[in-house]
């Protein structure tokens, strides 16, 4: 006959101190986050947790809007985490790109995509990919801009969404030349048309100054 399971009253069991509360942030995460697979997003935080790096984690939680449906891909929050990650560093291998990729549980046909475009191989320029990342969310260069800007900003949430205007310029030419259908002096007369608000937000642009402009915009 087997031994009765050992009966422990609760003077017996020691609970780390520290437990509810790392149960308590991680729960939160979860929430906020909403990953596809929890294993798989649950194994990306405690490992980040543990080695200190940034946690897979948004800041607030994305409601979904009407256009994206059913779609598990890329959303302004899982970009910024990537950002967030991997901006550092400058540059980043293909590998680790992978695995933070799938940390999120975002699906690989779209990074395979992404990266085909841009035409990266071993290594990858992040501020290129997180542009192209930008442009995956949405169906223009200048929205795709809009995105760069308020993920990239440091103004608080509703704020003005301002980025120093050099980081504008880099990621919208990056763009635009790997679009190849708008005529270089349509993009020089679109950032000489930003040059006056720059000038007077301290070198700063955000999405107003460019958000009602005309004939700038393709699909990307």
């Amino acid at each position: 006959m087997p031994p009765p399971d050992t009966m422990f009253c609760s003077q017996q069991i020691n609970i780390p101190p520290e437990l509810p509360d790392i149960l308590k942030q991680f729960t939160k995460a979860a929430i906020r986050t909403q990953p596809q697979d929890v294993l798989q997003w649950s194994a990306a935080y405690f490992c980040a947790l543990a080695r200190g790096d940034t946690l897979p984690v948004k800041e607030r939680l994305e409601m979904p809007v009407a256009t994206q449906k059913t779609d598990t891909g890329l959303t302004p929050g899982l970009v910024k985490i990537l950002h967030k990650q991997l901006a550092p560093k400058e540059n980043v291998t293909k590998e680790e790109l992978e695995e933070r990729w799938k940390d999120l549980c975002l699906p690989k046909e779209q990074l395979d995509s992404l990266l085909g475009l841009g035409n990266f191989e071993t290594n990858v320029e992040w501020m290129k990919f997180f542009a192209l990342s930008c442009s995956a969310l949405s169906g223009t260069i200048l929205s795709a801009m809009k995105h760069a800007c308020e993920i990239l900003t440091e103004d608080p949430e509703g704020g003005a969404a301002r980025i120093p205007f050099d980081t504008f310029v880099f990621l919208y030419t990056y763009l635009v030349q790997l679009d190849g259908e708008i005529p270089q002096a349509q993009i020089d007369s679109f950032l000489r048309s930003l040059e006056e608000p720059v000038n007077r937000q301290e070198g700063m642009v955000q999405p107003s100054n460019f958000a009602n402009l005309d004939g700038l915009e393709t699909s990307d």
